[in-house]
């Protein structure tokens, strides 16, 4: 163990660096309206695309600085070749405590095993409808079945804590939260609603689309009465709730509650961008670092000074923007979007 992982570094506010998002593609099979609601975009070019063995080495600088949380994302992650290889080089630091994986379960069933011989600790599916019109609706595309064959695989492969994130919708399925934590019990899963966030140019995100905590809350309370929450866990997202039973549920409350004051993420796309916050405009280009040739020492003070400077503060910008009747629009319109994948939430992992 370097020296560096034993002095973690904070950021302008105190922030830790504690978890990395690291996305290993931008594409993706589905065409969700929340996030890729487009048919075509422009892609990262790919020979800029890092190999496995460069997003494993740039992992280690993070963790020598104190990352101990990985979660590999897209895009959709199991569309890049040799997932299972990553996660093995992965596992060989030993810094690493939880390495995660998000996807959208299309191609889950096919790798389940695989991902779990490999040493894949947690696996998260999205998971936004139970009613297949409503997933064609949603995403563009007829998988609805294959998400939930790729979910029953999860349990069959070996994994526990399972986890299913939905994007909750005002006027889409915001009558289905009740049906989704009783799924959730079937497949020993814990629901997390996440409200619904302004992500970029195209998906028409609006205020009145937004299902809010509270707006949430009570709708459970009324089927399944009281509903307790449970302590806070340091800078995890979901804030967590228990029913009567016993089941466990979370709301991530991005839009009406932020949480940036506990944000400990980085985000790191597939062709080495450096992102500070999921509303950033403009990243960090480690790659061009690595492929030049810069030492170890190097690319870890690199990492260091531009956490150390970091000032983000995203969500709470715009609530802040909300609250004084300025947010109008998408975050970031249409054009420029398409002049830079890297501004596409797809790119960065989400």
């Amino acid at each position: 163990m370097s020296e560096l992982s034993k002095d973690n570094v904070a950021d302008a506010f105190g922030r830790p660096l504690r978890s990395l998002r690291l996305s290993v593609t931008d594409r993706c099979n589905l065409r969700c309206s929340y996030c890729m609601p487009e048919q075509d975009y422009v892609w990262l070019p790919r020979e800029d695309v890092l190999t496995l063995e460069d997003m494993a080495t740039l992992t280690g600088y993070f963790t020598d600085l104190g990352v101990d949380r990985v979660r590999l994302t897209g895009g959709e992650p199991l569309l890049r070749r040799g997932l299972s290889g990553l996660i093995r080089l992965l596992r060989q630091n030993p810094l690493i405590k939880d390495i995660a994986l998000t996807t959208n379960g299309i191609l889950l069933a096919d790798y389940a095993e695989e991902f779990y011989e490999a040493g894949l600790h947690r696996i998260t599916v999205s998971l936004d409808t139970l009613r297949p019109e409503r997933f064609h609706q949603l995403t563009r595309r007829d998988e609805h079945e294959r998400v939930l064959e790729g979910i029953a695989s999860i349990a069959r492969a070996g994994f526990t804590g399972l986890k299913l994130d939905t994007v909750a919708i005002r006027g889409f399925n915001d009558d289905e939260l009740v049906d989704l934590i009783e799924f959730g019990k079937q497949v020993q899963a814990e629901v997390r609603f996440i409200e619904y966030m302004d992500v970029g140019g195209a998906n028409q995100w609006s205020q009145e689309k937004v299902l809010s905590r509270a707006a949430m809350l009570a709708m459970l309370t009324v089927h399944y009465g009281t509903i307790e929450p449970l302590p806070e866990r340091g800078a995890a997202p979901a804030q967590r709730f228990v029913l009567s039973d016993g089941t466990t549920f979370g709301i991530i409350p991005s839009t009406t509650m932020p949480f940036c004051a506990t944000c400990d993420r980085s985000r790191v796309t597939a062709d080495g961008m450096w992102y500070r916050c999921l509303y950033a405009t403009t990243g960090t280009d480690l790659r061009k670092s690595l492929r030049a040739g810069a030492s170890n020492e190097e690319m870890r003070s690199l990492i260091r000074a531009g956490w150390e400077g970091r000032r983000d503060r995203g969500a709470e910008e715009r609530k802040a923007l909300e609250r004084d009747g300025l947010r109008v629009g998408g975050l970031i319109g249409i054009e420029k979007l398409r002049a830079d994948p890297h501004l596409e939430m797809h790119a960065r992992g989400g």
